[in-house]
């Protein structure tokens, strides 16, 4: 497999030089205001980003994705956005309303809806190429504002805390081994976490498989069970947590006046970093409110563990 750090890098440097909406965006990171909230052994960083008003209130109803061009086929792209092919299926494309200080959308030539059965192995395979980088996945009725094009996102490693607190063994606990794919299972984080460990993708894919077919019996009215998924590839051994859903999104974001927080949660926001659009979401959000959207989204663990037993 080839590495695509320099090629990455390459496009980084080449779109900032180009285009100038990204450059300017990117540089609009620097004055992004993050603060941390505690909570017992773990941390929730919350990042006020303007820039992600557009992801956080898109309109991802059927009727409302019918009505605009998908804004992730080439024709429909930005004539200044370019971007490096990845297999014969993918490209991988700079995105310009960041959250990262490196961020990627990797996205499928073919317009074929968001869909994560039969594509995990595409995602391995992009962590491992790009080890600097988390990719994610999220589902058609997870975070995702484009549910009717394929596609993943990466962002540079070290910015999301469950990276760190993976080595928590606190929070964080080996609860089967088989064939030398791990299953750890997360206890006082919040939320119902997966998350598996290996070297092989083939044993990580059949193991993913098992768990999607068995909660997408639980969702038989959804497009496909509610998933947000994050892999990483370091050392030759892959991580890859896997985060079900109940909801879209939170009470809060359908409530009106100061009950309101447009907050639309995705995969960086269960790895542990809020993002909120709107700066009196950032000022006013507590811990009770955390909690509170992560118990309606989220399975909690006891759900989880039931569905995670003998998966292995």
């Amino acid at each position: 497999m080839t590495d695509y750090s320099y090629k990455v890098r390459e496009l980084f440097d080449s779109q900032f030089r180009e285009w100038k909406l990204a450059r300017d965006n990117y540089q609009q990171l620097d004055s992004v205001m993050v603060r941390a909230v505690p909570f017992p052994g773990y941390d929730i960083s919350v990042q006020f980003n303007p820039g992600r008003i557009i992801s956080s209130a898109a309109r991802v109803d059927s009727k409302s994705i019918e009505a605009r061009p998908c804004f992730l086929c080439g024709n429909n792209r930005p004539p200044e956005q370019r971007g490096i092919p990845f297999g014969e299926n993918y490209i991988i494309l700079l995105n310009p309303f960041p959250i990262f200080r490196r961020h990627l959308t990797v996205v499928s030539l073919a317009h074929t809806p968001q869909r994560i059965e039969g594509n995990l192995g595409t995602m391995l395979e992009l962590a491992r190429a790009m080890p600097e980088y988390v990719v994610f996945y999220n589902g058609p009725q997870c975070g995702a504002s484009a549910p009717d094009h394929l596609h993943f996102q990466a962002g540079n490693r070290g910015f999301l805390p469950i990276e760190r607190d993976l080595d928590n063994l606190d929070l964080c606990i080996r609860v089967a081994e088989s064939g030398g794919t791990e299953l750890w299972l997360w206890r006082g984080y919040g939320r119902g976490i997966m998350t598996l460990k290996g070297r092989s993708p083939g044993a990580l894919e059949e193991v993913f498989k098992r768990f999607h077919d068995r909660f997408a019996l639980r969702q038989p009215d959804r497009p496909e069970p509610m998933l947000n998924i994050l892999a990483y590839h370091t050392d030759g051994q892959w991580t890859v947590h896997v985060i079900p859903r109940r909801v879209h999104r939170p009470a809060c974001y359908f409530a009106e006046g100061r009950e309101r927080i447009l907050l639309s949660p995705a995969s960086v926001d269960l790895g542990g970093v809020f993002i909120t659009p709107r700066e009196e979401d950032f000022r006013k959000i507590t811990a009770d409110d955390i909690q509170t959207i992560l118990g309606e989204v989220c399975l909690d663990e006891e759900e989880l563990a039931n569905l995670t037993k003998e998966i292995l």
